[in-house]
């Protein structure tokens, strides 16, 4: 059997990163390069990969049979172009990703909002089966030995491979599922999309890639679902409601499920693992079982610790208006005694310029927000000349924000929290490095 030599760059990228280690487990041989190093890429460097920080093009040869890249990358990066001058076989992440999914019974999930949940929901209950399977999810989870990736082949007919299928430049267009799930369309990646019309037509465009006679699954209390429902007549629709799902004119109640985690947005999500499993025959009991024992996973909403001063430290990647504002009405609904400090970093300047009447009124639940800064990602000198941190924390509708630059001064503000508070929440926010405070706040 050929092994295969394969480059990645930018593999800190979570899902990157998982599909790599879908590479290792088909004993493919993979060198990757990252910006910078992180907790992720040392944990991926003890699993006998072999990772350079920053860029190296002259570690690219004749030998590597596929390059492939992180969407965010430029084509004009040093390692793209020797991979380009080599002529060897260089794709982007969702291109390579679709190349070996497709061949599998592939299960996207596909929406604006917490599609890392509902992916890690549905995971785990296949887990919890004799099913082989294949699983990406863009989180870490400790049912996964605390990767993001699970891989199980018992040599069966039958093999699902689950996704999360980001809707970002359209890259889902590469897949082919025969289910598709989603429950929300809420504009975002403004950068590209430019507007709602265009947004909903990618998702037009992608019902037209699930494969014949198989399921689409929609939440028809979702006004920009409903625009999609029924443009095919050769699929299975699922219309998804509160209390029921309907199927081919039935109505079907869900059944009781403990869920640990007490939130609404977090029991809609398992509701659609069970519809997933349900349709494709999965036993009830082995569903709800799997779901009843679902706990936390890595940055969403995550239990860190308590800290020196029994504070409990907490941390989320939300950054979309409507994401942050459940979230935090979700913690402070559950946790009334507790004073919260929210430490935000939205994500890309564009988006917190074309998202800003959203801004302004989504952190009503927090007592205290802080905004150290705007991480850049793909920004462009116009973008960050129309909005920054000073102005983003003048827009915000809060009697008590602060805007601290970068991170050293920021942590001086949550260390100042933590001393003169007790039994309160501090959550950390975030769309990049603010999440690496977590390793410098004292705990117990």
């Amino acid at each position: 059997m050929q092994k295969y030599k394969i480059y990645i760059i930018w593999i800190g990228w979570i899902w990157v990163s998982a599909l790599a280690r879908y590479y290792l487990s088909q004993s493919y041989t993979v060198y990757w390069s990252d910006k910078s190093s992180s907790e992720l890429i040392e944990n991926l460097k003890n699993e006998w990969i072999n990772i350079t920080i920053w860029e190296n093009p002259n570690l690219i040869n004749e030998d590597f049979d596929l390059v492939v890249y992180s969407e965010a990358i430029s084509d004009k990066q040093s390692e793209r172009v020797k991979a380009k001058d080599l002529w060897i076989k260089t794709i982007s992440y969702p291109q390579a990703l679709s190349e070996v999914a497709n061949k599998k019974i592939l299960i996207t999930i596909a929406w604006t909002h917490w599609k890392s949940t509902t992916t890690s929901m549905t995971s785990l209950v296949l887990k919890n089966s004799n099913q082989d399977f294949t699983s990406i999810v863009w989180t870490i989870l400790k049912e996964f030995w605390n990767k993001n990736f699970y891989h199980r082949k018992n040599n069966q007919d039958k093999e699902y491979f689950i996704i999360e299928a980001c809707e970002y430049k359209k890259s889902f267009l590469n897949y082919k599922p025969t289910v598709w799930v989603i429950t929300n369309i809420e504009l975002d990646h403004i950068d590209y999309y430019k507007n709602m019309d265009n947004y909903l037509n990618a998702f037009k465009e992608y019902i037209d890639n699930i494969l014949p006679g198989w399921y689409a699954i929609l939440n028809w209390n979702d006004v920009n679902c409903k625009k999609i429902l029924w443009l095919r007549k050769d699929i299975k629709y699922i219309e998804v409601y509160n209390d029921y799902f309907s199927y081919d004119g039935q109505n079907i109640l869900y059944p009781i499920i403990d869920i640990k985690i007490p939130w609404e947005h977090i029991k809609y999500d398992s509701r659609i693992a069970y519809i997933v499993w349900h349709m494709i025959w999965i036993l009830d009991n082995i569903i709800i079982d799997s779901l009843e024992s679902y706990n936390w996973v890595w940055r969403r909403m995550e239990f860190l610790w308590k800290t020196v001063h029994n504070n409990i430290l907490m941390s989320d990647y939300w950054h979309h208006p409507t994401e942050i504002s459940l979230t935090l009405k979700s913690i402070k609904d559950s946790n009334v005694d507790k004073k919260l400090l929210t430490i935000f970093q939205p994500h890309q300047y564009s988006r917190t310029y074309e998202l800003l009447e959203d801004f302004k009124n989504c952190f009503w639940n927090t007592d205290k927000l802080i905004i150290p800064n705007i991480y850049e990602s793909r920004d462009t000198k116009e973008d960050k000349e129309k909005i920054n941190t000073e102005k983003l924390i003048e827009l915000i509708n809060h009697k008590d924000k602060i805007n601290w630059n970068w991170l050293e001064n920021t942590l001086k503000l949550i260390e100042d929290f933590d001393k003169n508070n007790t039994n309160s929440i501090i959550l950390l926010l975030w769309a990049w490095d603010i999440d690496n405070l977590r390793y410098k706040i004292k705990t117990v």
